[in-house]
């Protein structure tokens, strides 16, 4: 890829054209139109040509340009000799299909078929040729400019200029790829650039060598095509077995050979006028200011020819030709009629296809330019079409004088010009050999993960250059640091970072490199994606530490107050591992109102909830606490060795909780101590069983309540003291007494009274006593028999079960027979 400003020395000024017209072909001109003339190649005496040593004779290294053009294939090989280059043969040959389109190669093996052909010619003359320098039209052509700086000490030598145009280069390329101007930019060519201008020390210079500043900059403009562009015409060399040794656009090789530095601080245009595309390429200011591409040419007039008169696109193109060179035409069409035309009347056929075609290229050159330029020259077949350059003087409103079909006469570094190479579509070829002749290889292969790439060689190139030719990321196949943790401690945010990812590691043939490592041709580039990172594992005790508990007294028992720790406002288990954005609240010192909800003892009394015969109700008590012999809020701050009482002042029992009337309940006197005796018709369960009123209730139980007459009788009495009837083998026998007068099982009782149950030995009883029912009467077996079967299931701890104290079991033997006997 030339930087045209660089590699020309200044070109002697254009001599006007000594002919116009189609450069005689040293090859055979394949077409279907039989009418053509095809030419012998010229004798190796011919002019221009010298004659063509043995290929042992050569020393020096052929230069093999090859123009791949829509239309045609032409080829020139010259060799380098006293600095300049000698051409040696030059063929040309056209497709005999439209294998190609646009510029674009649409059958890969029939244009290889062409290249092989012509290179075949031309090695019998010239001997082994390797390799070929080959331009490409500007087809899906863009352009961007970019600029690049760089310090620098001492004089500016070539190496350096170079180096800071090829970085503007890579500027370009970057800001492509960051422009969104194409869907993927890493299937875009860089195929040529140009230095606008240069910079040392904020004065604008043609050149830096040889100067010597502190700080220079570079303004490059960089073309890119589409990789399928390029790699078509690889793919057709490849199959001819030559390599491509440099790529150029059309146009930049045009300017190369028409254009001389000396001429570019004027505003000129260069139009490369060929069968598919017409590419522009525009000077001013001493530099190449931009490139830009038609997608028209000449074939367009040969398909108006074409569909006028019914033609083969073959046999249209020859008429145009002809028409050209003012000739008269004869010709069948496809219904076999024959026609004959003067060549006016064909240029009067094709004017309108000719006007678009000019204004088409006029339109362009306003767009890159601004304005109208100073001047305009045509090269390229489609030059020669009739009425171009008066056409496109009028399109852009500029003299005709100012609009000239151009051709070489003469080239800068190139010995003697062959006869056929005078004509515009030598201008191409030309510019191509002498880019070739300046540039060696442009291209390496380089592979990267097993993928081919193809990357421009610019200078000494890196693994940087070609990932960045292959659109790779390297940071996409660094590893990502681990997420950190920030949390937050007692209102402080910490944070821990997560551990660094591995960078990818690079190989080159198998050896370690890094993005500075030089690659080479056919070199294998393997990247291996680095870890990413973890995220720390941190544990609860690693961000609290250690906290120290110490000793209080509740209620007489010594117990140990720990650290309070919380996590997101939950207690913790363990030692856990924490979490992202987690808050963490650790104190040492422990509430008054935390350390008694530690031990299971509500701060603030109980408060339950309970349903009665199906109402909701509630009850609460509050507790005494006393912190050091003192009353203490809940809030306060406890210390070691701090003394705390807490006590109840309410259990909640059935009696506490409910109001139990006169009604549900008989309160007797039984051996010194009151009882409940349940009323008649009184009952009372917790949760489906049976109750006292003693009985705790829990949170949430389901309490039923029946009250009773509000009187009991005696048997209801005993059962509620919990009497127990002697066993059967006693020898006593007793006499019930309330408030001290005898009464019988049926016997009433009321609140208030006084129950006695008097025990007298078998041997004082006497016939006077009446105590009990007579013995063996129905009524006293059924109460005696219902106490028995209830005493039976009476507990024999301290509390029966309706919650009354059992009596205690009276001294010496006590014999049933007594139970049913008279005092």
């Amino acid at each position: 890829m030339p930087d045209l400003d660089k590699t020309n020395e200044e070109m002697s000024a254009d001599a006007p054209a000594k002919r116009r017209g189609r450069p005689k072909k040293h090859v055979h001109e394949e077409t279907e139109d039989t009418s053509a003339k095809k030419r012998g190649r010229p004798k190796k005496s011919d002019a221009g040509t010298p004659p063509s040593p043995l290929r042992h004779e050569r020393p020096t290294e052929l230069v093999f340009a090859l123009d791949i053009g829509t239309r045609s294939v032409i080829g020139i090989v010259a060799e380098q000799r006293d600095g300049l280059l000698h051409i040696l043969a030059t063929e040309r040959m056209e497709h005999k299909t439209r294998a190609m389109l646009d510029g674009q190669i649409h059958d890969v093996p029939q244009v290889a078929a062409i290249i092989r052909e012509v290179k075949r010619r031309l090695t019998e003359r010239t001997g082994a040729l390797q390799s070929a320098a080959v331009a490409a039209a500007g087809r899906a052509l863009y352009t961007m400019t970019a600029e690049a700086e760089q310090d620098i000490s001492g004089i500016i030598t070539p190496a350096q200029q170079r180096d800071l145009d090829f970085a503007g280069v890579q500027a370009a390329q970057r800001k492509l790829a960051h422009s969104h101007t194409v869907d993927d930019p890493t299937r875009y060519y860089c195929v040529g650039y140009s230095t606008i201008r240069y910079t040392l020390d904020g004065n604008e210079l043609k050149t830096l060598v040889g100067q010597r500043g502190r700080h220079a900059q570079a303004t490059v403009i960089a073309t890119f095509l589409p990789r399928q562009v390029v790699d078509s015409m690889q793919s057709a060399l490849r199959e001819t077995h030559l390599e491509m040794r440099a790529l150029t656009l059309e146009p930049i090789a045009g300017i190369n050979v028409l254009i001389p530095p000396t001429m570019r601080h004027l505003n000129l245009v260069l139009v490369d006028i060929g069968a598919g595309t017409s590419d522009v390429a525009i000077t001013r200011g001493g530099s190449v200011i931009a490139y830009g591409m038609v997608p028209m040419a000449g074939d367009e007039i040969t398909e108006a020819i074409s569909r006028e008169y019914l033609l083969d696109f073959n046999i249209a193109e020859d008429i145009k030709r002809k028409a050209a060179d003012g000739q008269d035409v004869s010709f069948t069409d496809i219904l076999g009629m024959k026609l004959s035309l003067t060549a006016e009347q064909v240029v009067a056929a094709i004017r309108p296809g000719v006007d678009n075609l000019a204004k088409a290229i006029a339109k362009q050159i306003i767009e890159l330019n601004g304005e109208p330029p100073q001047a305009v020259m045509l090269v390229g077949g489609g030059a020669l079409t009739p009425m171009m350059p008066e056409l496109v003087a009028q399109a852009l409103d500029i003299p005709v004088s100012r609009v000239a079909v151009r051709q070489p006469d003469e080239v800068d570094g190139v010995a003697g010009l062959p006869e056929e190479l005078h004509a515009p579509d030598a201008v191409t070829p030309l510019g191509i050999l002498k880019i070739a002749s300046i540039n060696t290889l442009h291209f390496l292969a380089v592979w990267i993960n097993d993928i081919e790439y193809s990357l421009f060689n610019f200078r000494e190139l890196n693994v940087s250059d070609a990932l960045l030719a292959a659109g790779i990321n390297l940071r996409k196949y660094n590893g990502r640091p681990g997420m950190g943790l920030m949390i937050t401690v007692n209102g402080e945010r910490r944070s821990f970072p997560g551990t660094m990812g591995t960078l990818a590691q690079i190989t080159i043939d198998g050896k370690s490199a890094d993005l500075n490592s030089p690659i080479h041709d056919d070199c294998r580039i393997k990247l291996v994606a680095g870890e990413n990172g973890t995220q720390p594992e941190i544990h609860l005790s690693e961000v609290i530490g250690e906290l120290d508990s110490y000793p209080v007294v509740l209620n007489g028992e010594e117990i140990t107050v720990t650290a309070s720790v919380l996590i997101n406002e939950n207690t913790p288990e363990g030692d856990p591992v924490l979490r992202d954005g987690d808050v963490i609240v650790s104190r040492r010192e422990r509430t008054l109102g935390e350390v008694l909800r530690a031990a299971n003892l509500p701060p603030t009394g109980r408060r339950i909830s309970y349903t009665l015969n199906g109402e909701a109700r509630r009850f609460s008590s509050l507790p005494k606490i006393t912190l050091n012999g003192a009353a203490a809020p809940l809030s306060t701050m406890l210390h070691e060795g701090d003394v705390i009482e807490y006590e109840e002042t309410a259990i909640p029992t059935i009696e506490t909780v409910l109001d139990l009337s006169a009604s549900s309940y008989a309160m007797i006197t039984y051996e010194g101590r009151e009882h409940a005796v349940p009323a008649s018709g009184f009952a009372l369960t917790i949760n489906g069983r049976e109750a006292s009123p003693g009985t705790v209730v829990e949170d949430g139980s389901v309490i039923t309540h029946q009250k009773g007459s509000g009187s009991a009788n005696v048997s209801e009495a005993l059962l509620a003291v919990g009497f127990t009837p002697p066993p059967a083998t006693s020898r006593v026998t007793f006499t019930i007494l309330v408030n001290g007068v005898k009464a019988d099982f049926t016997s009433p009782i009321h609140t208030g009274d006084t129950l006695e149950v008097a025990f007298t030995p078998l041997e004082s009883l006497n016939n006077t006593s009446d105590v009990s029912p007579a013995p063996g009467t129905p009524a006293a077996s059924a109460i005696l028999g219902s106490i028995a079967a209830r005493a039976a299931l009476t507990p024999t701890d301290e509390t029966s079960s309706t919650g009354a104290p059992a009596p205690q079991s009276p001294s010496g033997t006590i014999t049933i027979d007594s139970l049913m006997r008279y005092d």
